[in-house]
C-alpha cells in the first residue's frame, strides 16, 4: 500500500503542467484522474470512485499552483 501511496503523491505531484490557470486544471485532472483509477482498481475503493478523487484532487491541485519559468 505504501508504494502506491507515493506513486499517488509522485503523480500528484506532476500536476503543475501548462503555463495558465486552466492548463494546470484540466492536466493536474487528468494526471489525478489516472492514478486515482489506477489505485482505485488496486483497492476496495473501486475505479470509478478513484478516478473522481483523483481527478478532483488533481485538478485542485494543478489550479493552486503557479508556473514556474
Amino acid at each position: 500500500m505504501t508504494k502506491y501511496l507515493v506513486l499517488a503523491a509522485i503523480l500528484l505531484g506532476t500536476t503543475a503542467c501548462g503555463e495558465t490557470w486552466g492548463q494546470r486544471a484540466v492536466t493536474g485532472g487528468g494526471i489525478g484522474a489516472g492514478s486515482g483509477a489506477l489505485i482505485g482498481a488496486l483497492t476496495p475503493i473501486g475505479i470509478l470512485p478513484g478516478a473522481l478523487i483523483g481527478g478532483a484532487a488533481g485538478a485542485g491541485i494543478g489550479a493552486a499552483t503557479a508556473p514556474r519559468y
